[in-house]
C-alpha cells in the first residue's frame, strides 16, 4: 500500500468529494419543467404517435399492403390484411398497430418504399385501457390529419424519409480536360 493511498484511506478523499458534488447540486438552480404548464418544443424527427399518410393529391393512403413494414418490425406489432381487387392488385382492408408492443425503433418507417407510415413528434398520449392503443387503419389516418397535415407532413417526408429516388440516380464523373499520356 502506498502513502497515497493510505491517505484517502485514512481522510475518506473519495466519499468527501462525492458529498462535495451533492452540495454543489443541492444549491444548484434546478432545472425541472413543471409538465403540464412548460411543454418543451417538438424535436425534428422525433419519435412519437404512428400515423398512416394521406396522399396529398388524391386523399387515399399511401399504403399498398406491401408488408415490409410489418416483417421489419422486431416487436412484432404491426398487423396488415389485404385482399385482391379489381385489376388484381392489393387492397389494404385493416392496417392495425399495438402501440404498447412498440419500441419505436422507426424500422417500419425506413422499411416502407412509399412513405405511407411515419412516426409523429405527438408523443403526449395516454390511456386507460389497453384498447385505446390499439390502432386501426381510420385510427392511423386520423393521425396523420390531426398531427402531420398540411406542410408539416410533407417537409417531414421530404427532410427524414429516405432513399429518395435521387438517391439511385447514376453518378456521372466529368472526364478531365487533358489526358495524361506516360
Amino acid at each position: 500500500m502506498t502513502a497515497s493511498e493510505l491517505i484517502k484511506k485514512i481522510f475518506f478523499l473519495e466519499i468527501i468529494k462525492g458529498l462535495g458534488l451533492t452540495v454543489k447540486h443541492f444549491v444548484s438552480p434546478s432545472i425541472t419543467r413543471q409538465y403540464p404548464i412548460e411543454k418543451r418544443e417538438p424535436v425534428p424527427g422525433a419519435r412519437g404517435l404512428h400515423a398512416l399518410v394521406r396522399d396529398a393529391e388524391t386523399g387515399k393512403e399511401r399504403c399498398v399492403g406491401c408488408g415490409l413494414c410489418a416483417a421489419m418490425c422486431p416487436s412484432q406489432c404491426i398487423h396488415i390484411y389485404t385482399s385482391e381487387g379489381e385489376e388484381h392488385q392489393k387492397i389494404v382492408d385493416r392496417y392495425e398497430v399495438e402501440v404498447l408492443r412498440c419500441v419505436y425503433c422507426a424500422l417500419c418507417v425506413e422499411a416502407c418504399p412509399y412513405a405511407a407510415l411515419v412516426l409523429t413528434d405527438h408523443f403526449e398520449y395516454s390511456g386507460y385501457t389497453r384498447e385505446e392503443f390499439y390502432y386501426t387503419k381510420e385510427m392511423l389516418l386520423a393521425n396523420w390529419d390531426k398531427y402531420m397535415s398540411g406542410d408539416k407532413g410533407m417537409n417531414y417526408i421530404k427532410n427524414f424519409w429516405r432513399p429518395r429516388s435521387g438517391d439511385f440516380a447514376k453518378k456521372v464523373e466529368s472526364e478531365p480536360a487533358e489526358k495524361v499520356e506516360k
